[in-house]
C-alpha cells in the first residue's frame, strides 16, 4: 500500500502522513513551532466581513423575543 504524503503548511516539504509522527502535518518540530509563533503574533488572520459590506435584508430585524 502506498504511503500518503502531504506538503509541509509551513515550508512546503512532502511529509509521509503516518499516525507515529509527532508534529503532522508538519515536517519538524522548527515548522510546527513556527507556525504556532506566527498565531500567537498574529500574523495569521482569518478574513471577516465588515457589516457595511453585507445586505441589510440578509438579517431579519431583531424584535427582541426569544425564539
Amino acid at each position: 500500500m502506498a504511503q500518503r504524503s502531504v506538503n509541509c503548511p509551513r515550508c512546503g516539504n512532502k511529509v509521509v502522513w503516518r499516525s507515529d509522527n509527532p508534529w503532522r502535518p508538519f515536517c519538524s518540530e522548527h515548522c510546527k513551532t513556527m507556525d504556532l509563533g506566527a498565531w500567537a503574533s498574529e500574523s495569521y488572520r482569518i478574513p471577516v466581513v465588515e457589516y457595511d459590506d453585507v445586505d441589510d435584508a440578509e438579517f431579519p430585524a431583531d424584535d427582541g423575543k426569544l425564539n
